[in-house]
């Protein structure tokens, strides 16, 4: 437990209404009657935000949440299967929890992977991304134009816009917020 002064954004509160991440965090203090903290809350499993109000002083559980790398073997009829780095252990991962990051994992990648009480419950990748290019148009001479793009098709399956001059075989960089191309590394 723990009280409602001591709250701050990022921490993660297991309420009855389900796990939730504090986004924000405001303690008022009106002219008249007792203090009071006002929190925005995010749930982690299914992303919804809900405003809540508390007494100032009032305890509330805090939830512990695990992260830990992992490494992302492959993908079955089960899900999706990551191997813990120091233990070895293989856990799989719904295609539900995973959803959109799919598209900027290669197999042998390692990614960060929340759990609460040893069930995984969200997927963090790292800011960018190196992926090969798998299908590209080739740019057409004369089609010169300055920041004109083309898609190409990477090794996840992931279509991206990306300059005239990106060819099959590169490496480009991606981000993995936006889904935009970053640069091309080789």
């Amino acid at each position: 437990m723990i009280s409602t002064n001591d709250v701050k954004p990022g921490m993660a509160l297991n309420l009855p209404e389900g796990l939730f991440a504090v986004v924000d965090y405001q303690h008022v203090k009106p002219g008249k009657g007792k203090a009071f903290v006002r929190m925005k809350l995010k749930n982690v499993r299914t992303g919804a935000v809900l405003d809540k109000t508390f007494r100032a002083g009032e305890n509330v559980p805090r939830a512990t949440i695990d992260r830990r790398d992992f490494t992302y073997l492959y993908k079955d009829d089960m899900g999706f299967n990551f191997m813990d780095g120091e233990t070895f252990e293989q856990i799989p991962v719904s295609e539900e929890l995973v959803g959109d990051a799919v598209e900027f994992m290669p197999e042998s990648m390692v990614v960060r992977i929340a759990m609460f009480e040893g069930t995984p419950i969200g997927i963090e990748l790292p800011a960018s991304v190196e992926l090969e290019v798998t299908f590209a148009e080739p740019g057409v001479k004369g089609d010169r134009v300055s920041g004109a793009t083309k898609p190409v098709t990477l090794s996840t399956g992931r279509v991206v816009q990306a300059p005239l001059f990106v060819n099959e075989g590169d490496v480009v960089k991606v981000d993995t917020r936006t889904g935009d191309y970053i640069t091309r590394v080789s």
